[in-house]
This record gives structure tokens, C-alpha cells and sequence, in this order.
């Protein structure tokens, strides 16, 4: 039986000003009509129902998850007093998950990503559930197909072990590698045996609590006894205890130092939207490739991202800048700048 964790708990700083602590960027549309974290649900829905999907959050953001996604069961919103890495968060929501659907297999996928080919990454996820179904040590991560030199991802270095599983490659990981410099992303890309690390993972429920128990004794401590918890206690028993977890990630923790960590080169078109410029590679532009969201206009202009939350906007004769509305606040820059604008958050 296959339940999905989706981490919704990140605070999206990299978007300010349109992504605020109080909204972050998994709660906004920001490349379609639907919010991101309703895309994930929505393309994972028809081979997972609603009652095996999880969403691990904090509590600032339970009412966004309940408001946004409501036939979300309300027991299935994982809730961490803190947010301390993904460690803790996939802890917490194995034993959570442990607790309803007894030896179950979880993937685990971050709320703000985007999926052009929704119907291979389906096909990609049950073939990584097939082959994790027939290894239950396995742990098995999703690697995205390198498509250019990126210095933002970190990356998945693969050996030459490869196992099939439908037509999908499963290969034995050598390594996980941090994000490069320009030229060590030119020497992956060419080297040919590296994917970007998406952050998606599938493995079975109780095979990764014995990782964390193996390799973050505290986490694993901290959390056992969420299994026995009454109904009624497992959130205070959460508050009470998530503090003495390990605020470490799941790569570091687990990932680069277990036996068995295989990689399923994906190709379905994947992108983190981590950034601005992923936002103008990705929204719909109009004739003069001008990217306009929300009530923005522009005349005799081109190349430009113009994005307005509350306020009416129009860019005149003015070519290759961004405007950038929410709340009253108003941010204007060449767009190739556009990657600073969080530093000039201190400013307004």
C-alpha cells in the first residue's frame, strides 16, 4: 500500500515579496490557476487517494492547508511545532503513517515543485514502489535528467548497477554531491552519470524509521512512542518532544550513509521553482514575451515580469525589467537583477 508525504512546511523566501512567512510559495499560484501545493496533490491523486495523501506543515499554515486542499482528511495534516529539517519531518510523518496504514510504503515530495509530464512521473513513482515492494531495504530517490549547467541543485552521482523495473532504470547511487560551481556543473553535465536531486524519495515506512533509528538514534528516540499515543494526546506529545529531534536534513542524516540508496533517472520535466527566473521560464507569455500576473498591463513593452497582487499596474516603454506588487509593496529592477530581490527586503 503506497501513502504520499508532501512537506508543506518551508516558508518560500526566495519568492518575497510575493511569498511572505504568513503565504509562502506553496500556497500561491505561481505558475498556473491552482496553488502549488494543490497541483502536488492534484497529480498524485489518481494512483494515491486522499486518505493515504499526508501534508507535514506548521501550525501557521494548517488553516491555508485545510482552506486550500478540503477533502484533505484533518487527521492526515501532520503538524510540527518547529520547523527543523527534513529529518524530523519524515520521522514524525513515518510514525504518523505507521499508526494508520501498517507496513505501507511512503514517497515523500515537496508541495512547490513543478511536473510537466504528470502522467510519467505517475509512471515513474509506481515503478519505484514496484521495486521497493520486491526490496523492502531499498531506498529509492527520483533523479531529474541534467537539461543544462545548474549551480542551484545538488546532484546524484550513479554507478553502473542498474536493475529494470517496467521500462525505468533503477541504478545503485554512488554518491550524493553538493550544488557546484559553474564549471563542476559543466564537468557533470558532460561526464554524463549525474542527476539533479529533486528531493523526492520512496522507500517503506518501516524500513526508513530503522534508517533514522540506525543513523539519528535522537530523532528516533524523540518520536518512538508516537505509535502508543492516544488519539487524543499524539499533538501535545509531538510538542513536547519534536525539540529533542535532530535538526538535520534526510540527506545527511540517512542518505549518504546507508547501504542501500538506489536512483530512478526521471524525465518528466521536473523544476523546483526556486527562484524568479523560474517563474519567467515557466508562466504563460504573451506576444512580446512579456510575463503579467494578476492585474498588470503593459504598452509598447517587451520581455518583462510584471506580477501584481492587489494593485492595478501598467509598464509603458519600458523593456527587459520586473515590477513585483504584494501588499502595497512595489519593487521595480532590470530583470536580469531579478534573483536579488529578497535582499532588498531590509530596504522597504
Amino acid at each position: 500500500m503506497l501513502c504520499a508525504l508532501i512537506m508543506a512546511g518551508g516558508k518560500g523566501t526566495r519568492f518575497w515579496p510575493l511569498s511572505t512567512e504568513e503565504k509562502p510559495k506553496q500556497f500561491l499560484n505561481l505558475i498556473g490557476e491552482e496553488t502549488m501545493i494543490q497541483m502536488t496533490v492534484n497529480r498524485i491523486k489518481p494512483i494515491i487517494p486522499m486518505e493515504r495523501i499526508f501534508v507535514c506543515t506548521g501550525e501557521r499554515y494548517v488553516d491555508l492547508v485545510k482552506e486550500q486542499l478540503p477533502e484533505l482528511p484533518e487527521s492526515n495534516i501532520i503538524v510540527e511545532p518547529e520547523g527543523r529539517n527534513t529529518a524530523p519531518c519524515i520521522a514524525l510523518s513515518a510514525f504518523v503513517i505507521k499508526r494508520y496504514f501498517k507496513n505501507a510504503n511512503m514517497v515523500v515530495l515537496p508541495s512547490d515543485h513543478l511536473i510537466k509530464d504528470e502522467e510519467e512521473f505517475r509512471n515513474v513513482i509506481e515503478s519505484a514502489n514496484e521495486f521497493v515492494n520486491k526490496n523492502d531495504e531499498a531506498i529509492i530517490t527520483l533523479g531529474m535528467e541534467p537539461t543544462r549547467a545548474e549551480t542551484g541543485y545538488g546532484y546524484i552521482r550513479y554507478g553502473n548497477e542498474n536493475q529494470g523495473v517496467n521500462n525505468h532504470k533503477v541504478i545503485k547511487v554512488d554518491a550524493f554531491v553538493e550544488k557546484p560551481n559553474k564549471e563542476k556543473a559543466k564537468e557533470y553535465l558532460k561526464e554524463g552519470n549525474y542527476l539533479w536531486n529533486g528531493g523526492m524519495f520512496l522507500w517503506s515506512v518501516d524500513n526508513i524509521l530503522e534508517q533514522i533509528n540506525k543513523y539519528s538514534n535522537d530523532t528516533y528516540r524523540a518520536l518512538e512512542r508516537l505509535e502508543e499515543v492516544d488519539e487524543e494526546f499524539m499533538q501535545s506529545f509531538i510538542n513536547n518532544n519534536y525539540e529533542y529531534t535532530e535538526a538535520i536534513s534526510i540527506d545527511y542524516a540517512v542518505l549518504e550513509k546507508s547501504e542501500d540508496i538506489y536512483v530512478v533517472p526521471s524525465n518528466f520535466g521536473w523544476d523546483d521553482v526556486g527562484s524568479w527566473e523560474a517563474l519567467d521560464r515557466y508562466r504563460d507569455k504573451d506576444e512580446a514575451g512579456n510575463v503579467l500576473v494578476g492585474s498588470a498591463k503593459v504598452v509598447e513593452s517587451e520581455s518583462n515580469l510584471v506580477i501584481s497582487s492587489t494593485h492595478d499596474i501598467v509598464v509603458e516603454g519600458l523593456d527587459d525589467i520586473y515590477v513585483i506588487e504584494n501588499d502595497g509593496k512595489i519593487l521595480v529592477g532590470r530583470k536580469s537583477n531579478v534573483a536579488n530581490v529578497k535582499e532588498l527586503k531590509n530596504i522597504i
